[in-house]
């Protein structure tokens, strides 16, 4: 049934994404960062979706009458400069072949990003975005929120198999990430069960992120909480509820899941900690002998025994920083901070210019809780290899198409949101105040 249901779904879309470019995007997101096909038993699981959608999408752009252009906003600049140097990279690296094979990977994920970039330009197409990337990994966090309540937390929270999010810390950040666009979404609706059951999914998804029983996703959501505490204008009642929901969860977590965490500030202790730190060391010697890095899949006996001879171990980076400066070097690791760094400052001007109008105003908390949501990833990525993942690119999109929008006055002519978002209109700064 899964199967045919996964059949259905495609096979029904595909029409409607060869017409229109911006639904390919929505359709190739959708697959790529949940898995669907995953949680199938049959022919469904090992089926090319992935690369049935991309390429239709890609056709699309021929047959579509979409209008379609690349908004040239700084942080793009600097992204295709990251990919075309990682290109260069792979020329150079190591294992040539199996650099080669990853990159092709990496390289279809941003020539999505690409695509999707020139071809979301209305609001409904940001909105719509929004909710696919958050129901997407919404699912698995209401679903491992449902996991950890029923098991009393002994039980870690997983991933779907295969993918980016497959280990119980990567989808903990992956989570952790879509917990303030899913208030942003809440915030901004104006049916009260759409605005309900965002609220529930929030706290599901913050139980599954403790059930994950992950380190870094718990200091990724301590510092998404602090800065989410900063965006808000009620701090006082903000501040409170917060404690409240993280208490409750402390409270109810078993002893195991404190002993585990306790182990973050006695990390010389722990085995599992000690190799990330000698996988550090190895990249950081790596990458002060090599110019271009060593390319991926560096991670091996030999390269240990030249670059870090002392470790017992031969585990992967586990930072989106150390893989980044092992693999691509120092320009590498610039070049990707500088995509970061510059995300924020376009969230910054987005929030500056769009709280001037009612009708921009939803914009202005968007931009904030990219902004949320980046801190999250930038804060757990720090112990997990997640630097090419879909979802912060994603989110990098966000911010770029909305400040378009915005630069191009498209509430002019787009006075509706999409699902039950707040209209483009007076009465958007009043829901805005009360429930930021």
């Amino acid at each position: 049934m899964r199967d045919l249901l996964m059949l259905g779904i495609v096979l029904g879309a595909l029409p409607f994404a060869l017409r229109h470019t911006w639904m390919g995007v929505l359709l190739w997101t959708w697959i790529s960062i949940m898995n669907p096909h995953k949680l199938a038993w049959g022919f469904a699981q090992n089926a090319p979706w992935a690369a049935v959608v991309g390429g239709v999408t890609i056709l699309s752009l021929f047959t579509s009458r979409d209008k379609l252009n690349m908004p040239w906003e700084p942080p793009v600049k600097v992204l295709f400069a990251f990919v075309i140097w990682m290109c260069v990279t792979t020329a150079f690296a190591m294992y040539p072949s199996i650099s080669f094979e990853h990159l092709t990977k990496v390289l279809k994920i941003q020539l999505m990003t690409v695509i999707a970039l020139a071809a979301l330009r209305e609001r409904k197409h940001i909105e719509l975005f929004i909710w696919v990337n958050i129901l997407s990994i919404g699912f698995y966090g209401l679903k491992g929120g449902l996991f950890t309540l029923r098991g009393g937390g002994a039980e870690r929270v997983w991933g779907p198999p295969g993918g980016f999010i497959e280990g119980n810390n990567e989808l903990a950040v992956a989570i952790v990430m879509v917990i303030p666009l899913i208030n942003y979404l809440r915030v901004v609706a104006t049916r009260p069960w759409i605005r309900h059951g965002l609220l529930a999914l929030m706290l599901l998804c913050a139980v599954s992120v403790f059930g994950s029983q992950s380190r870094g996703a718990l200091l990724a959501v301590s510092a998404m909480g602090l800065v989410l505490w900063l965006r808000s204008e009620r701090k006082i009642v903000t501040g409170f509820w917060v404690g409240v929901i993280a208490l409750a969860l402390l409270a109810f977590m078993p002893g195991s899941w404190e002993q585990r965490m306790n182990t973050i500030g006695s990390y010389e202790q722990d085995h599992s900690a000690m190799g990330r730190v000698d996988a550090w060391k190895m990249t950081i010697n790596l990458a002060n002998r090599n110019f271009f890095g060593g390319g991926f899949e560096i991670y091996r006996p030999d390269i240990y025994a030249i670059f870090a001879p002392d470790s017992p171990q031969h585990q992967g980076a586990h930072s989106i920083y150390f893989s980044v400066l092992g693999e691509h070097g120092y320009v590498g690791l610039i070049l990707f901070i500088a995509i970061w760094v510059l995300a924020f400052r376009t969230a910054g001007k987005l929030r500056q210019d769009a709280k001037k109008r009612a009708e921009s105003l939803w914009l202005h908390h968007l931009a904030g809780m990219c902004q949320v949501s980046l801190v999250g990833y930038l804060v757990g990525g720090s112990f997990l290899a997640l630097a090419y993942f879909d979802l912060p690119y994603n989110v990098l999109v966000v911010l770029v198409v909305s400040l378009r929008w915005l630069q191009e006055k498209r509430w002019e002519s787009e006075p509706q949101g999409a699902f039950g978002a707040a209209t483009a209109s007076s009465s958007i700064p009043t829901i805005v105040r009360k429930r930021a």
